[in-house]
């Protein structure tokens, strides 16, 4: 920036409080009668008294008398006083403006003569007659408001483009609403969106990095036992077909970690978000068969309980149905893997009465979350009470987060994990055939 916002804005409002200054001087010069000084209101009281008694003296004894009774006169007066021939010139001092009032006078020998009583005329307004004091007020009072305002503003600006330039070079711990002190105005929102901007960075950041060592993590325990079934064939033909099977279950293992980070990231980006209506309930069907086919194995049962609404009056949700069915079939593996032998499984899928939301929720018997857990039950590779997670839910997260729809857990007091899932209803708009 070097300082050129902060010069711009100091000669910007500094010129603006010159002219407004200049601009209410004009407007008075020009919409004001002229000013009637001091002087003037003074002539107007004492001329006449004074005057007409200085022309009875004159009547009567002539200039002698005038003399006389001029040098008698009030030493504040005198100096306004004066005489001078009928057709002469009034004198005044050099440089003045000067205006009189008069009083015709004739003496006993004959002469005319005028008495003036002279003041001086205050100076008409102009531009060039703005009070120097003035003019040293607006420069000082403007340059201190233009130079606060500007820094005020520019203060910010500064802090910001040093926070974005420490983010830039991986400070991630920068934080700004601190620093602009107790403003309370949009510069402060921007400062304190800059700091919910790094502190989600951050979050991105270390979930990137933990995801990679999760990842790295889950890896290495399949390869290392690639390697030792390859090293193992290698050194006992005869058991070459064991060592075959254990490759085989290694890279189905493998193949199935890889499709669900896959999955995972697609559901974050949103590329798998298709603009389609479905309606849940009918989505479902083959997922809650083929979660039933997969507890027979081990005795467990899962109840369903749908909405009490026909078909055809069911709400869509608008989205995309295999993202949506992916979501709902890693929570029900979830349930049926930690659910005892002989277990339920209970699925519940409601309507609220406006129609505008479905609720679906997902209760297993097994042992539940401990509550330090729950923070990161969503996330990818958690590892709760010795167990890990997986992908499964931190993918349904993902998935219903873009249906813009929540999820939620919590331990059932019967024992157990209760997860909940809401997703909003769409009306089919025609524009979406567009």
């Amino acid at each position: 920036m070097r300082a050129r916002l902060f010069w711009k804005i100091l000669f910007a409002f500094w010129l603006t409080f010159i002219c407004i200054i200049v601009g209410l001087w004009l407007l008075f010069i020009f919409h004001s009668d002229a000013p009637r000084s001091l002087e003037q209101a003074n002539a107007e009281r004492i001329a006449p008294p004074v005057l007409a008694l200085l022309a009875r003296t004159v009547e009567t004894e002539g200039l002698s008398g005038y003399d006389a009774a001029h040098r008698s006169l009030p030493f504040a007066v005198i100096d306004h006083i004066g005489i001078a021939e009928k057709s002469g010139a009034l004198p005044a001092p050099t440089g003045h403006r000067m205006a009189a009032l008069t009083r015709k006078v004739t003496a006993p020998d004959g002469h005319h003569y005028r008495l003036f009583y002279r003041y001086d005329l205050p100076r008409p307004f102009s531009l060039l007659s703005l009070p120097w004091q003035l003019l040293v007020v607006i420069t000082v009072a403007g340059s201190l408001f233009s130079v606060f305002l500007a820094w005020y503003l520019t203060r910010p600006i500064k802090l910001l483009r040093d926070g974005f330039n420490r983010m830039a070079q991986g400070d991630l711990d920068v934080r700004l609403e601190h620093r602009v002190g107790r403003r309370r105005d949009e510069i402060a929102d921007l400062a304190k969106h800059f700091d919910q901007m790094a502190v989600r960075l951050g979050q991105l950041v270390t979930a990137r990095d933990r995801l990679l060592h999760d990842v790295s993590h889950e890896l290495r325990s399949p390869l290392s036992r690639l390697q030792l079934a390859i090293g193992l064939a290698r050194q006992d033909p005869q058991r070459l077909e064991s060592s075959l099977d254990r490759i085989e279950r290694e890279a189905t293992r493998l193949d199935a970690l890889v499709r669900e980070l896959l999955i995972l990231a697609r559901a974050e980006s949103g590329a798998d978000q298709i603009d389609e209506y479905f309606d849940p309930i009918v989505a479902l069907e083959p997922v809650l068969a083929d979660a039933s086919f997969e507890a027979q194995a081990n005795g467990t049962r899962i109840a369903v309980t749908l909405p009490d609404v026909v078909p055809e009056e069911r709400p869509s949700v608008k989205g995309s149905a295999e993202l949506f069915c992916r979501a709902i079939e890693n929570i029900l593996r979830n349930a049926l893997r930690f659910s005892p032998p002989n277990g339920v499984v209970d699925v519940q899928i409601d309507l609220d009465a406006a129609g505008q939301t479905y609720g679906i929720r997902i209760g297993d018997q097994g042992p539940g979350v401990s509550p330090a857990d729950f923070k990161t039950l969503f996330d990818p590779f958690v590892r709760a009470h010795g167990a890990g997670f997986g992908l499964g839910l931190a993918i349904a997260e993902r998935a219903i987060n873009a249906h813009d729809g929540t999820i939620a857990a919590k331990n059932k007091p019967s024992g157990g994990l209760l997860v909940e899932v809401t997703v909003p209803t769409r009306l089919f708009a025609s524009d979406d055939l567009a």
